[in-house]
C-alpha cells in the first residue's frame, strides 16, 4: 500500500474505503433503522445506504474516473469499464439489524486491489493482488492461511442453486466431514477473510459465478493473494472463463481435496 504526493495507490483507496464505509456502520449500530425492502426476505437498512455513500465518496474523490457497482446503488459509470469497483457497503445486514457485530465491509477493484473491514473487531484485511496483509491499531502482518484451527464456515442462506445435487446443509453431516472438521456459521463473507487469516480451515457457498459479486470480490482476492486454494463447489476455477460456481475457499490443497470429495460424494 502506497502513499505517494500523487494520492495513494489502488490498495490504498481500498484500504481507505472499507475504513469509511466502517466508520458508518459503528456509528449507526444499535438505533432503529428504517429498512428498505428488497424482496424475496432480503433488506437494506439505512446504515448500508450511508455507508455506501461513505465508501463511494472515498473512490469518487481518488478515482472520478472509474466505474463502481454497489449493493445498494448499483451501476455508476459503464457495466463493461475497464476499472471497476465492487463494493457491498454491509455484508451481514440481517446480523447487524438483529444486533449482532458479524458483519463486513467489503470493496474491490476488480483488477486485484481489495480490502474488507471488520468493524467492530477494528481490523481491515487487504491485498494488492500479489499478498495480503491485516492491518489493527496500527500494526501490520501478513495473512497466513492453516487448517489447524480445523474450522469451516458454511453459507446456508437460500438460495439454492446446486440443489439436489449439493446442498451445504448435508455436507455438514457427511461422516468425513464430522470425523475432521467442526463447522460454523456467521451469515456473512468476513468468513472469507478469517481463511486467508488462518482463524478459518476453509469456507463453502453454494451459487454461480462469484467473482465478480460485491459480496464476495474482495474476500476471493485476499484469500488468492494469501495463498489459499479458491475454486467453485465444482471443483473449477472461479471466473467467467473458468466456469465455476459457488465457493470453496481452503487454507492448504489437503483441506480443499478433503472438502471437494465429500461435496463430490
Amino acid at each position: 500500500m502506497i502513499n505517494s504526493p500523487a494520492g495513494p495507490d489502488d490498495t490504498g483507496v481500498a484500504v481507505a474505503a472499507v475504513t469509511a464505509g466502517a466508520e458508518v456502520v459503528r456509528a449507526l449500530y444499535g438505533r432503529r433503522l428504517a429498512r428498505i425492502d428488497k424482496g424475496a426476505g432480503d433488506f437494506a437498512t439505512a446504515a448500508d445506504v450511508a455507508a455506501e455513500q461513505a465508501i463511494l465518496d472515498v473512490i469518487r474523490a481518488a478515482r472520478p474516473d472509474d466505474a463502481v457497482l454497489g449493493e445498494e446503488g448499483g451501476q455508476r459509470g459503464a457495466a463493461d469499464a475497464a476499472r471497476q469497483w465492487l463494493v457491498d457497503p454491509l455484508c451481514g445486514t440481517l446480523n447487524y439489524a438483529t444486533g449482532s457485530m458479524l458483519v463486513a465491509v467489503n470493496v474491490a477493484l476488480r483488477t486485484g486491489p481489495a480490502a474488507v473491514a471488520d468493524p467492530f473487531g477494528g481490523e481491515v484485511f487487504f491485498t494488492d493482488g500479489a499478498a495480503a496483509w491485516a492491518r489493527q491499531d496500527g500494526a501490520v502482518a501478513p495473512l497466513a492461511p492453516t487448517s489447524a484451527g480445523r474450522l469451516v464456515d458454511v453459507n446456508l442462506d437460500p438460495p439454492f442453486p446446486g440443489a439436489p445435487g449439493f446442498r451445504a446443509v448435508e455436507l455438514l453431516a457427511h461422516p468425513g466431514f464430522v470425523e475432521r472438521f467442526r463447522p460454523r456459521v456467521v451469515s456473512t463473507t468476513l468468513a472469507l477473510a478469517w481463511v486467508a487469516a488462518g482463524r478459518r480451515a476453509a469456507y463453502v457457498t453454494d451459487g454461480g459465478d462469484l467473482s465478480g459479486s460485491v459480496h464476495f470480490a474482495a474476500g476471493i482476492a485476499l484469500c488468492r493473494a494469501a495463498g489459499c486454494v479458491v475454486t467453485g463447489i465444482d471443483g473449477a476455477p472461479i471466473g467467467p472463463a473458468g466456469g465455476g460456481r459457488g465457493l470453496v475457499a481452503a487454507a492448504d490443497a489437503e483441506t480443499h481435496e478433503q472438502l471437494m470429495s465429500m461435496i463430490r460424494g
